[in-house]
């Protein structure tokens, strides 16, 4: 079976959400295909991207998921005869295929929030806003596709309840990166009282930071570190309603930090009002650190009973779930559930589901 992955979305600054479930999930799929009846042939559109996948892997240059020929995409690759071609996006051009098509989408997060990365052209988020507007646009995308993939059995629930494809859709999990090989050698989880709460992800305004912030004026002895890189706008709104001194903006941070960062007396801290899936919930978790996280759904699949949910409009509730943190066992009992939990999402298990379900697919237009 020749199995084309389309790896165009790996970024080669710094990965964001699809980035890293493009290149984590490419790389366990090439192991998973090793030595088996699997050829996996990866999409890339820049060459700098060849450092992100396996080496020796098979790559074919492609255009950018931006361009003008991406309607044609189906049409350009019959001429390289593949079986099936998957993509971590539901945008690739199905039309005139003749191979099966697996297409993703990880969540329905902007049809709430509709606001949409920045780093796309001008006139891409003009057309993310405008295919946003209803679900009619999506629901003919993913309906031209022979299979639709989700991150999580959430987005699974929350596509039937909206009727959004009558494809059947198949779970292939975000999993976490192992931030503990990251750590010098030798460097461990630090026991003790938590006093370093870490935030990572954007300052949208779902991401509701400010809860946060509001929550630190009742935590004296802890320090929020704030790690993604932000606009000196949005920083002088956080700092005027901050406690001085209990904030520290790192304005980006490599894994290696972020890891170090996690691992001194902290917890991971989240107030957002909404997600697609929750990925710095679960890389704490498998590194050994509680999280202090909003009650909803998504946060519940991913952490189990590795965190403590709370109202994250309500301040207080936030700076009582972290001080009970200090409490004799609680710790300890968070990171033994977590542990636990964040073993039952792993990129070989997602990797062995996509094998299968493109295999499927692959016998059945045979």
């Amino acid at each position: 079976m020749r199995l084309f992955f389309d790896a165009r979305y790996i970024r080669t600054d710094f990965h964001d959400g699809i980035s890293r479930y493009s290149a984590e999930l490419a790389a366990a799929v090439a192991a998973a295909a090793s030595g088996s009846d699997v050829e996996v042939t990866f999409l890339i559109h820049d060459d700098a991207q060849r450092a992100f996948l396996p080496k020796d892997a098979a790559v074919l240059p492609f255009h950018a998921p931006t361009s003008v020929r991406e309607p044609f995409a189906a049409r350009i690759l019959r001429a390289h005869r593949p079986d099936v071609v998957f993509s971590p996006m539901q945008t690739i051009g199905s039309a005139g295929r003749r191979f099966g098509l697996i297409l993703t989408l990880h969540d329905t997060i902007y049809y709430r929030h509709r606001t949409p990365p920045r780093n796309l052209p001008w006139y891409v988020r003009v057309g993310w806003r405008l295919f946003h507007l209803s679900y009619w646009p999506q629901r003919f995308t993913l309906n031209a596709a022979d299979l639709v993939a989700t991150v999580s059995e959430t987005s699974a629930r929350q596509f039937a309840k909206v009727r959004l494809t009558k494809r059947p859709v198949v779970v292939i999990p975000n999993a976490p990166q192992r931030l503990a090989d990251l750590l010098p050698g030798g460097t461990a989880v630090t026991d003790g009282p938590v006093r370093n709460l870490v935030y990572m992800g954007s300052f949208m305004p779902y991401k509701n930071v400010e809860t946060l912030v509001t929550a630190m004026r009742q935590l004296p002895e802890h320090t929020l570190h704030l790690l993604s890189r932000i606009s000196p706008e949005r920083r002088a709104e956080l700092e005027r309603g901050a406690r001085p001194g209990s904030i520290v903006f790192h304005d980006g941070v490599t894994d290696a930090e972020y890891a170090a960062l996690l691992a001194d007396h902290a917890a991971l801290v989240t107030m957002s009002l909404d997600e697609g899936y929750g990925l710095p919930v679960a890389e704490a978790l498998e590194l050994g650190v509680p999280a202090v996280v909003t009650d909803m759904e998504i946060f519940r699949e991913v952490a189990g009973g590795g965190a403590l949910y709370v109202d994250p409009l309500d301040p207080a509730a936030v700076a009582d779930a972290v001080r009970s943190l200090d409490e004799p066992g609680m710790r300890d009992r968070l990171v033994e559930a977590g542990t636990a939990h964040i073993r039952t999402f792993s990129w070989s298990r997602s990797a062995q589901t996509l094998l299968a379900a493109a295999k499927d697919l692959a016998r059945g237009a045979k």
